[in-house]
C-alpha cells in the first residue's frame, strides 16, 4: 500500500540505547500474555501479532537501564495496554457499542485498589486478568502517592476511550486544542511516565505536582503521541476509520494536504521537545533550590528526567522497526546512510544543531515595542446575546471608594481615570446579569483586583527585572488566604489588602474543600504571573501549547470557574465537575474568552508593553507568518472552540447526566451553568468592545505605564526589605 505522506525529518536529540535484557523480556512477556488469555482464542491477537509488534523491543529501547525483572514487568504493562486498545476497538469501537463500552470500563478501576488487602472481583476477560496481575506485582514497591497518580492516569487512559468512541459515532474530528488535551489521556503517555518512575526513581512528593514536573510530563506526552500519530496515520485513519489522529486534525483545521499537515505535526513535536529541554535545564533546577530538595531527591529527579529522554529516543527507534506502523524506508532515509566511520555521530550532531538551532533561536529574537498599529478585529462568531445587570450604574459608583480603601489608586499603577476607563463593572454586569447588588460588587472587586495584579507584576517587577521580589510577593499573597482561620499577615501593599478583604468575604460560608479549591485557583493565577515575568526577562516567545495552557492561568480562568460555581450547592457531585465533558465545556469557553483578549490587546501588548505573551505573536513566530495571517489562524481557532462549546452542551451533557444518574435538580443546575458560561463569553466580548483599555486612542493617551508623577515604592517598608534579603540569602546558600 502506498504511504499517504513522506515521513518528515524528526528532531531526535537523545541517542537510543538498548537494554541488554531484551530477550529475557520477550520470552517472559510471551508466556505472560498467553497465561492471561491474550493470544490464541482471544479473537484479538495470535502469537504472530505479538511477535510482529515486538513490545519487548519497545521496552528495551525505552527503559535501557533497568534490570531484567523490572524490564519484564514494564513490558507486561505495555502488552496489556496495547491489548486493551485493540480489544476495545474490536469489541466496542467497530460495533459502536457505547453502553457496552462504558460498562466494560467501569469495572476496571476495581482491579487497582490502593490497599492490596482490598479484594478484587473475579476477572471476566484478559484485560481484567492482566490488570489484576500487574497491579499486584507493581504497587508493593511504590509509595501511596505514586499509586494514586498511576491509578489516576490509568483510569484516564481507559475512560477517555469513550471520547474516541463518541467521536467515531458522531463522525466528528476534534479541533487542535481539544485534541492535544484529550490525546494526553487517551494516548497514555502520562501513564508511561508513571512506569518511567517505576523503572528509574520516584519523583519526590513535594514537587510531583509542580509546574516544572507537570510540563516535563506533558511535553513528554505530547511528543510521544504526535510521533505516534505520524507513524500510525495509515493504519488508524485509512484502515481503521479512526478520527483521533493529529495529522487528520490539522489536515481538517487548516484545509491543507496530508503532507503539509504531517510536516506541521512534526513542527509541533519538535517545539514540544524544545520546551522539555528548556524546562529541564531552567525551571527544574530552580524548583529544586526553592523546595530545598536533598541531594538524593535531586538525583531522583535527574534520573526520572533522563528516563523520559530515554523513552523519547527509544520510542522513536521502535516506531522505525515495528510492523504495527507506517515506516517503509524510514531506516534508510538518513542523509548519513552508508557512513560508518568515527565522524558519523559528529556529522549527525552537526545536522541536528543546524536544524534545531534556528527554531530555538527564533523564540528569543523578537524585537519588542514594534509599531503594529491598531488591533485588527475579525467578525467574531458569538451565538449568544449579552444581557447587562440592571445595577450596572450602582456598581460603577461603588467600585471607586472600594479601590481607594484598598490602596489600589495610590501606588502609581492606576488612578481614578484608569479605573473609570477600564469600566470593569461593565464586564461583571455582562458576566452576571441576574446577580444581586452584593454579588455584582463582589464580582467587580475580584475583577479589579485581578486586573490590577496583571498590570502590577510587569510594571513593578518586570521593569526592575526582580524575579525574587515577584516570588516573595506571590508567597505573601497565599498567606492572605488562610484555610483554617489563621491570622492574616499585616498587608504591605494594595494587592495584599485587597485579597485579604475579598478572601474573608467570599469564603465566609464555604466548606473547607471549597475554600481549598478557591485558594488553589487564585494561586494558579498569581504563580502564572511569575511565569510570564520569567519569559519576559529571557525575551522568550513561548511554545504554542505551553502558551495556551498557561494563558488560562494568567487570565484567571480557574478563579472565574470557582466564582461561577459559588451558588450551585451540593446537588451536583464534585466528580461531575471533574468529568471530561465539563472540563471540555469550561476550557472551550475559557479559551474563547482569553483569545478575545489577545485579539483586542495585540497593539497594547506588542507595541506599548513589549510583551511576548499573545497568541497572535506566538503563531507568527511558530509559522513564520505576518500579523493578518496569524490573526486568521487565531480567529479560526476561536470559532472552533465556540462550536465545540455548543457541541458539548448539546450532545455530551445529556449523556453525562445519564452516566452519573443526575437528579432533575442537578440537571437544572448544570443547564444553568451552561447559561452562565454563555453569559461569561458574551459579556467579555461586549466589555472589550466598549471599555477604554484597548483602543488606539486610549493607548496613545495612557501608554499603560506608571501614573504620571507617581512611581510605585519598592520595597514596601521594612517587612519587604527583610523578607527579600532573607529569601535572597537562603537561595544563595542553597545554590552554593
Amino acid at each position: 500500500m502506498t504511504q499517504p505522506f513522506e515521513l518528515p525529518h524528526f528532531y531526535t536529540p537523545y541517542p537510543a540505547r538498548l537494554n541488554p535484557h531484551v530477550e529475557e523480556a520477550r520470552t517472559h512477556t510471551t508466556h505472560w500474555a498467553r497465561g492471561m488469555g491474550m493470544l490464541e482464542g482471544s479473537g484479538v491477537w495470535e502469537q504472530a501479532d505479538l511477535d510482529a509488534h515486538d513490545y519487548g523491543l519497545l521496552c528495551a529501547y525505552t527503559h535501557p537501564e533497568c534490570d531484567g525483572p523490572a524490564l519484564s514487568l514494564v513490558t507486561d504493562w505495555y502488552v496489556w495496554v496495547f491489548f486493551f486498545d485493540d480489544h476495545f476497538l474490536e469489541t466496542f469501537k467497530r460495533s459502536q457499542d457505547r453502553a457496552g463500552g462504558k460498562a466494560y470500563l467501569d469495572r476496571l478501576p476495581l482491579f487497582m485498589p490502593l490497599d492490596l488487602a482490598t479484594p478484587v472481583p473475579e476477572p471476566r476477560n484478559p484485560v481484567e486478568a492482566g490488570l489484576a496481575d500487574l497491579w499486584a506485582r507493581t504497587v508493593p514497591s511504590m509509595s501511596m502517592g505514586w499509586r494514586r497518580r498511576f491509578a489516576e492516569s490509568t483510569e484516564h487512559l481507559l475512560n477517555e476511550s469513550m471520547w474516541e468512541l463518541s467521536n467515531i459515532n458522531e463522525g466528528r474530528i476534534a479541533n487542535p486544542v481539544e485534541y492535544i488535551e484529550m490525546r494526553r489521556k487517551v494516548g497514555g503517555a502520562p501513564w508511561s511516565a508513571g512506569l518511567v518512575e517505576y523503572a528509574t526513581a520516584e519523583v519526590p512528593v513535594q514537587v510531583a505536582r509542580s509546574r516544572p514536573m507537570r510540563v516535563l510530563m506533558e511535553t513528554f506526552s505530547d511528543a510521544v503521541h504526535l510521533r505516534n500519530d505520524l507513524f500510525s496515520y495509515q493504519r488508524e485513519v485509512e484502515e481503521e476509520g479512526e478520527l483521533s489522529n493529529g495529522v487528520l486534525v490539522l489536515e481538517t483545521f487548516f484545509g491543507c494536504t496530508t503532507q503539509q499537515a504531517a510536516d506541521t505535526v512534526n513542527d509541533v513535536l519538535s517545539s514540544r521537545l524544545h520546551q522539555f529541554d528548556h524546562t529541564a535545564l531552567t525551571e527544574v533546577p530552580a524548583l529544586a533550590l526553592e523546595k530545598g530538595l536533598t541531594p538524593e531527591e535531586v538525583r531522583d529527579v535527574a534520573a526520572y528526567t533522563r528516563g523520559l529522554q530515554d523513552w523519547q529516543a527509544g520510542g522513536h527507534e521502535w516506531h522505525l522497526r515495528s510492523s504495527r506502523y507506517m515506516n517503509e524506508g524510514a531506516l534508510k532515509s538518513s542523509p548519513l546512510d552508508g557512513l560508518t566511520g568515527p565522524g558519523t555521530s559528529a556529522a549527525d550532531v552537526g545536522a541536528l544543531l543546524a536544524a534545531a538551532g534556528a527554531e530555538r533561536l527564533r523564540a528569543y529574537t523578537h524585537v519588542p515595542f514594534q509599531k503594529v498599529g491598531p488591533s485588527l478585529l475579525p467578525d467574531f462568531y458569538m451565538p449568544f446575546q449579552v444581557r447587562l445587570n440592571a445595577d450596572l450604574e450602582g456598581a460603577r459608583r461603588r467600585i471607586t471608594p472600594w479601590a481607594h480603601s484598598m490602596g489600589i489608586l495610590q501606588e502609581g499603577i492606576w488612578d481614578e481615570d484608569k479605573l473609570a476607563a477600564y469600566d470593569l463593572p461593565l464586564c461583571s454586569a455582562g458576566l452576571d446579569p441576574d446577580g444581586t447588588p452584593e454579588a455584582l460588587d463582589l464580582s467587580v472587586q475580584w475583577l479589579v483586583w485581578g486586573t490590577y495584579g496583571d498590570d502590577y507584576y510587569p510594571l513593578v517587577f518586570g521593569n526592575r527585572r526582580d524575579l525574587a521580589a515577584a516570588k516573595l510577593c506571590t508567597a505573601r499573597l497565599s498567606a492572605c488566604m488562610p484555610l483554617g482561620g489563621e491570622e492574616i499577615p499585616s498587608p504591605v501593599n494594595a494587592m495584599e489588602r485587597g485579597l485579604a478583604d475579598l478572601w474573608l468575604r467570599t469564603t465566609a460560608t464555604m466548606t473547607p474543600d471549597a475554600r481549598r479549591t478557591m485558594r488553589a485557583s487564585v494561586e494558579v493565577m498569581t504563580e502564572s504571573w511569575v511565569w510570564e515575568l520569567n519569559n519576559q526577562l529571557q525575551n522568550r516567545i513561548p511554545d504554542p501549547v505551553d502558551y495556551l495552557e498557561m494563558r488560562r492561568a494568567t487570565f484567571g480562568s480557574d478563579l472565574t470557574m470557582s466564582l461561577c460555581r459559588l451558588g450551585h450547592g451540593p446537588a451536583v457531585p464534585p466528580e461531575v465537575y471533574r468529568s471530561g465533558p465539563v472540563r471540555a465545556l469550561e476550557n472551550a469557553a475559557i479559551d474563547y474568552g482569553m483569545l478575545i483578549n489577545d485579539v483586542f490587546s495585540y497593539q497594547k501588548e506588542i507595541e506599548y508593553e513589549g510583551e511576548v505573551h499573545n497568541l497572535i505573536l506566538v503563531v507568527q513566530n511558530f509559522f513564520g507568518c505576518d500579523y493578518p495571517k496569524a490573526l486568521g489562524i487565531v480567529h479560526d481557532l476561536m470559532t472552533q472552540r465556540m462550536r465545540q462549546f455548543e457541541h458539548v452542551a448539546a450532545h455530551e451533557f445529556p449523556v453525562l447526566y445519564e452516566d452519573f444518574g443526575l437528579s432533575d435538580e442537578a440537571r437544572g443546575i448544570m443547564e444553568g451553568y451552561v447559561v452562565e458560561l454563555q453569559n461569561w463569553m458574551a459579556g467579555i466580548l461586549k466589555w472589550h468592545y466598549d471599555c477604554g483599555r484597548y483602543g488606539a486612542a486610549d493607548l496613545a493617551r495612557r501608554a499603560h505605564g506608571f501614573v504620571p508623577g507617581q512611581l510605585p515604592e519598592l520595597p514596601f517598608g521594612s517587612v519587604w526589605r527583610t523578607a527579600t534579603a532573607t529569601a535572597t540569602a537562603t537561595a544563595t546558600a542553597t545554590a552554593r
